[in-house]
Order: C-alpha cells, then structure tokens, then sequence
C-alpha cells in the first residue's frame, strides 16, 4: 500500500513538472495566434479565431536576416569546435606525454571562468584587430568558449574504445589519424552528436557576446534581435510570442534529429573499455 502511494506521488510530481514546463510553450504559442486585447483578458485561453497577423509581422523585419546570421554563426562554431576538440581529444586520450594529465586538467579549470569577464578584453582586442561587428570574431569567441567542455567529454568517452581495436588497425598499418578517422569516429557518433546539439543549444541561445560584438542591424543574431525587437514591440505581445516561436523552431529540430542519440552520448564514458 506504501509503495503504490509512492508510486502514484511520484506519478503526481513529474506530471505537475512536465506541466509546468510546457506552459510558457503554450502560452508562446496561442498567444502568437491572438490579438492583443484576447491575450491580455485571458493570458492562458485558446485561440478561438487563430490568425497569423503577428507572424507576418515579425517576418516582415529584420528576421530572415537574423536567422540567417544565426545558422551560420552556429553552424560554423559547432563544426569548428567538433573538428578541433575531437583532434584534442584523441591526442590527450591517446598519446602519453609529460604533463598530459596537467594540460588536461587546465582545459577542464577552463570551463569555470564565467564569460562576463573576458568581454571587455576581447572587445579592446577585437576592437585592435579591426574585427568588431563581425562573425570572425563571434566564431572564435564560440569556438573558445565551448573548447573546454567539449575536449573534456571527448576525451571521456574516447578513453572507453577498446585498446585492441586501435591495435589491429596499427598492425594493418594505419597511422594514428587513420586509426582516428577510421575507427574512432565512426564508433563515436551518439557522443559527437550528442556534443554538437548541446553546443547548439547554447550557441543559438547566446546573448552577452552577440550584443556587445554585433552592432549593427544586419549582422546581430536572433537572439540579439529580440531583444530590441520586444522593446520595439512591447506593447504587441502577439508579435513578441511570434518572434519567440519562430526561434525555437530551428533548435527544436535539431534536438529532435538528435534526440536518439542524446541519452546515449550523456553516458558516453561512464563503461571502460576492454
């Protein structure tokens, strides 16, 4: 009897989660499809007369621009990042060398400095550079600032291959970045997937550096032309809900494409190999 109380409290918790958690989905939503007025007497009812007004209006600003700005800008970062990391990776899981352990555990203390505080010495040196409100820069900054997490799982999971894979490739005379591009990464797609989606995620999501390096109108990111966007609009909460929706569109596929992999590549390391 206790435990089917537990049972059924537990069922009540993960409801009253999930529910919690698609609401503002909801709201996102239906609220893109009323008008003002119906939204702001009944925040939470359904579209009874759906319409696509505040659609067009949002589309018909700079957003092709901005969604554009952002593909590229994430696209780019991620591929960077897995080709530089996963080379990283492979020679830290891989090779033995003095200080091997040390080098890691720097690019592992990498991940705790906090953005904020490298914005202004970018800027000044993006500014140097003469590459401020460009994606050069952006990219960069991306690519460094997702180096270290992405390095640190790799490494994880690629110290799980089994040894006697590698070693058979070796004695059929492949080299290690054959053995690397032969052996390790077709049999590391769940992790790599999994990396690339969750970089995605935050890449898209990004705000503080597509600000402060993106200025201009045609070059922000739509993350970054939201923000000027809802105050441009913020007495037009349909219009708002609209630009939100259309935001999350993208990044929902992609986490869809890469769902199944997901589960897999967050446990990616957690079983030694042979």
């Amino acid at each position: 009897m206790i435990d089917r109380v537990g049972q059924i409290v537990r069922q009540i918790v993960l409801i009253a989660f999930t529910l919690s958690a698609l609401l503002p989905v909801y709201v996102m939503l239906s609220g893109s499809l009323r008008t003002q007025n119906d939204f702001l007497n009944h925040p939470l009812g359904l579209p009874t007369s759906p319409r696509l007004s505040a659609y067009h209006a949002a589309i018909n600003n700079h957003f092709p621009q901005w969604l554009l700005n952002s593909l590229i800008l994430t696209g780019a970062s991620v591929a960077i990042t897995l080709v530089f990391s996963s080379l990283a990776a492979w020679g830290l899981a891989r090779w033995q060398f003095m200080g091997r352990d040390v080098l890691l555990s720097l690019i592992i203390s990498l991940m705790v400095i906090p953005p904020v505080v490298l914005v202004v010495p970018l800027f000044l040196l993006g500014a140097e550079l003469d590459l401020i409100d460009t994606r050069r820069i952006v990219i960069a900054i991306y690519v460094g600032l997702m180096m270290p997490f992405s390095v640190y799982m790799l490494a994880a999971y690629f110290r799980t291959i089994p040894r006697s894979l590698i070693e058979a490739a070796e004695i059929d005379g492949a080299s290690s970045l054959q053995v690397f591009l032969r052996v390790v990464v077709p049999l590391s797609g769940a992790p790599l997937i999994t990396l690339a989606v969750v970089n995605a995620l935050w890449v898209w999501n990004e705000l503080l550096i597509a600000l402060v390096f993106l200025q201009s109108q045609s070059s922000l990111t739509l993350m970054a032309g939201l923000t000027g966007f809802q105050n441009r609009y913020n007495l037009n909460i349909p219009v708002v809900m609209a630009g939100l929706s259309i935001a999350t569109l993208p990044i929902f596929a992609l986490y869809l494409f890469g769902q199944r992999f997901f589960m897999r590549g967050l446990v990616a390391g957690a079983l030694k190999g042979n």
